[in-house]
């Protein structure tokens, strides 16, 4: 295993290879905003919340810190101007769709997000897909799983397993940032599950 110096936010971090940006500021100590991100998932980097900026030999870039993995001597700032700016705008683009998320109204008071800034598109899901991977990567049930794509990309229960494993397991719910899971769990179990009748 090799060891890596690298500098976050002007802390002195030792870590390895293979480790990302996000779990060594993590283990520092340091925080960083995520969405879509879960240590026993494989990382995914689709909300953009964690980018950082990172710099190497002199020249710097923005990156997904979730899906970045670390280097030597590499120097990372998670929190600028532009990079805060960027994350208000995306909370504020995710808050249209899932304008009641307490997770997210917590987030846009960090940032200064406007809730109301684009206009709603209630849809509740932020597509951050922690509930479709923790069941294929985890669960192994593949239960939950994405129809369509684009802006018209919905979470959707497989009847034919869901009905036999979800209602003795549902650990993906807590992991929804939204509660739209949820929703979606009691209307497809209303109208596609089989009455069990004693």
């Amino acid at each position: 295993m090799k060891i890596f110096n690298l500098n976050i936010d002007g802390k002195e971090v030792k870590t390895h290879d293979g480790q990302t940006i996000l779990e060594a500021a993590q283990n520092a100590g340091i925080s960083i905003p995520k969405l879509c991100h879960h240590e026993k998932l494989i990382p995914f980097g689709g909300c953009r919340l964690c980018i950082v900026e990172a710099e190497t030999n002199g020249k710097s870039k923005l990156v997904v810190s979730c899906v970045y993995n670390v280097e030597e001597n590499l120097v990372v700032r998670t929190q600028s101007e532009k990079i805060d700016r960027i994350r208000k705008t995306i909370l504020e683009l995710l808050l249209a769709h899932a304008p009641f998320s307490i997770e997210l109204q917590n987030l846009a008071q960090i940032y200064g997000a406007d809730k109301n800034r684009f206009e709603k598109e209630a849809s509740f899901c932020v597509h951050c897909g922690l509930c479709v991977r923790y069941c294929a990567e985890v669960k192994k049930l593949n239960a939950v799983g994405f129809i369509d794509r684009g802006i018209n990309k919905e979470i959707c229960f497989i009847p034919e397993i869901a009905s036999k494993e979800c209602n003795a397991c549902k650990e993906c719910f807590p992991l929804c940032p939204t509660s739209y899971l949820q929703a979606v769990f009691v209307l497809v179990e209303g109208l596609a599950f089989p009455t069990v009748t004693p």
